[in-house]
């Protein structure tokens, strides 16, 4: 196969890629991989078949034909078509969890000598390191990253990479716990969607009204959160985006939940371990009941998949439920689960996470030592994460406050 009719054939698969025709332009593109001599012209396909697996949530296929096109660029000896190469495999990496990995390989991409394709990719090398630092819960090295990405969309009039930039700020917000900004930066993208996106694939509107969803949540507004979630599953399923779907499951489950959370507040009770006995029949005990499936389907597609990121936050999830419901052994058992994953991905957040719900568990039952051995790891896990204010030296992201970060990227309590 030559380099046009190669050129022809990536142009197809694309065509079909864009009709919804996955599978079809996935055989085309395996065709022309197959039978290309064309190296530019391999280089090109791969990326395609990259894009593709990682939309479908098959993060190893992804991760096998980023390793390939690497070889290829190599063959070509060009820096630009590595660059771009390295930045596939670091994506592959960040979506597998393997996180230190993905921020070595944007390092290598930082490094190379001065490309073309530096001043276009630099921001989602930069924006990919963010997440990954967000996914080892390195707050103020993925908050630089992220402002870095920021600067390059600014700066190269890119609207795509600020939408996306938005939703990952709109993700560290909410995990530091500044809500109103976890909602204003999903709310930017869903912004930049309306206003530039009509040329742009639907999974732009898709991923800012999930995270919008999720900031609605935290936000005690349940309605709302359901509805941009519902609109952002709707898109999901349409284009077979099977890592936005679990996402949206969790979501789902996390809203229901919170419903049975505000319910209890409402007759009286407390929340999780303060809360009175459940009653069989009562609206609280079926909306956490109503969260269970969603949380088991959400975690049957993350671990399809490979998010082991994912599968914590489920687990922390069918945890609270348990222990809404007294079930406190139950609720052990998943966090013993989701302790173990998010000590193998080094998610410090979900470890304080699970230690506070441990510690919790352990003080109701009266048993001190184990009580004392997660008191410890708790706090070693704040002081890992250094979510201090530095101003007032109160811990940051133990409730919902207003937070501002300075030019370094420090963060502190707006008050």
């Amino acid at each position: 196969m030559g380099q046009d009719q190669a050129k022809q054939q990536i142009e197809k698969g694309l065509q079909l890629y864009q009709s919804n025709q996955t599978e079809k332009a996935l055989q085309v593109w395996m065709k022309v991989l197959e039978k290309s001599s064309d190296l530019v012209g391999r280089f090109r396909v791969l990326g395609c078949l990259v894009t593709a697996h990682s939309e479908m949530g098959r993060y190893k296929e992804m991760l096998k034909f980023a390793v390939v096109q690497i070889d290829t660029a190599r063959e070509l000896e060009d820096a630009n078509f590595l660059l771009e190469s390295y930045l596939n495999l670091a994506r592959s990496n960040e979506k597998l969890c393997e996180f230190h990995k993905t921020i070595s390989y944007c390092k290598t991409c930082l490094g190379l000598p001065g490309t073309r394709a530096g001043a276009q990719l630099g921001g989602q090398v930069s924006l990919s390191m963010g997440n990954a630092f967000l996914g080892l819960s390195l707050f103020q090295k993925a908050l630089e990253s992220f402002e870095k990405a920021l600067r390059y969309a600014h700066n190269n009039d890119d609207a795509m990479l600020e939408c996306r930039v938005c939703c990952s700020l709109g993700s560290f917000y909410a995990q530091v716990k500044d809500y109103e900004k976890a909602l204003f930066f999903p709310c930017k993208a869903a912004e930049l969607v309306s206003d530039y996106g009509k040329g742009w694939s639907l999974k732009y509107r898709a991923m800012s009204q999930y995270h919008v969803a999720v900031a609605y949540r935290l936000l005690g507004h349940l309605g709302s959160a359901m509805e941009c979630c519902e609109e952002s599953m709707k898109i999901a399923l349409q284009h077979g985006d099977r890592p936005l779907q679990a996402l949206c499951l969790l979501c789902f489950a996390d809203i229901h939940r919170s419903r049975g959370d505000l319910e209890v507040r409402s007759l009286g009770g407390g929340v999780g371990l303060c809360a009175g006995p459940a009653q069989p029949d009562s609206t609280p005990h079926l909306a956490v009941q109503t969260a269970f499936p969603r949380y088991d389907s959400a975690m049957s597609i993350m671990t399809e998949i490979g998010n082991r990121l994912g599968q914590v936050q489920v687990l922390l999830g069918v945890a609270k439920c348990w222990m809404a419901r007294k079930a406190l052994d139950k609720a052990l058992d998943a966090i013993e689960r989701a302790q173990d994953l998010a000590e193998e991905v080094g998610n410090k957040l979900s470890q304080l996470k699970l230690h506070c719900l441990s510690e919790s568990i352990y003080r109701s039952k009266g048993l001190q030592r184990e009580l004392r051995a997660h008191v410890v790891r708790f706090h070693e896990c704040v002081e890992e994460t250094e979510l201090y204010c530095g101003l007032c030296g109160e811990s940051i992201g133990e409730r919902n406050s207003r937070l501002q970060a300075l030019p370094c990227s420090h963060i502190f309590h707006l008050r």
